[in-house]
């Protein structure tokens, strides 16, 4: 089941769960579309994977098994996006 992550791990802004603008890795590294988009290119920096858009959970199921509080927050994303980048362009 998905953690639904309150916050972007690049930024620190609060997600909301119901929100269609959340993209997440197989790993469910999460990232606001801002970020995903125009900062990381896509890709995540923690796995080198690609970043898609995150399931909405329904309202009634979100009672059953509410989203984490547990919030990631890592600076140091761009810096790592950065040298993944440079990396994967000399394929």
């Amino acid at each position: 089941m998905l953690e639904i992550r309150p916050s972007c791990e690049c930024c620190d802004r609060d997600l909301d769960p119901a929100s269609p603008d959340v993209l997440i890795c197989s790993y469910e590294c999460t990232w606001c579309r801002d970020c995903a988009e125009g900062r990381l290119g896509g890709i995540c920096p923690n796995c080198g994977g690609e970043l898609v858009r995150r399931p909405v959970r329904p309202a009634r199921a979100l009672l059953a098994d509410p989203p984490s509080t547990r919030r990631v927050f890592d600076p140091g994303c761009l810096s790592r996006s950065a040298r993944l980048t440079s990396s994967t362009s000399s394929w």
